[in-house]
């Protein structure tokens, strides 16, 4: 079985950053395509970012783009997500998500595609 967990969330100003980070317990870490989602009040839980199993195929949400870095360290078995020049919008419940993959420069951007889920961290970002 497999367990993510969760950390880092908390409350900045805007422009301000911070780091969430997600620790894999059991499984096969290093085959699995991780990823970052969020939920936003009135809206869809969608995917901010995503890193195949090699650490360098990524994907980002276009309003997060150049602000996010996901990252994964394979031998500590966590993945990170580095935000900066926050918005009040990134305001949201975070997730870690995974799911294992067979081939190395694979990623999922779809919710229903990965099968395993953190518990969520809160991040608020102020005016």
């Amino acid at each position: 079985q497999v367990q993510l967990i969760e950390s880092g969330g908390g409350a900045v100003q805007a422009g301000g950053s911070l780091t969430l980070s997600c620790a894999v317990v059991e499984g096969v870490y290093p085959m699995y395509v991780m990823g970052w989602f969020r939920q936003i009040p009135g809206k869809d839980r969608e995917c901010v970012a995503a890193i195949a199993p090699n650490g360098e195929e990524t994907y980002y949400l276009e309003s997060v783009e150049g602000r996010f870095t996901i990252s994964r360290d394979n031998a500590k078995s966590t993945v990170l997500l580095q935000m900066s020049s926050l918005k009040p919008e990134d305001t949201a419940d975070y997730y870690c998500a995974a799911r294992l993959a067979y081939y190395s420069r694979t990623y999922y951007t779809r919710q229903s595609d990965y099968d395993y889920w953190g518990q969520g961290t809160h991040v608020t970002v102020s005016s």
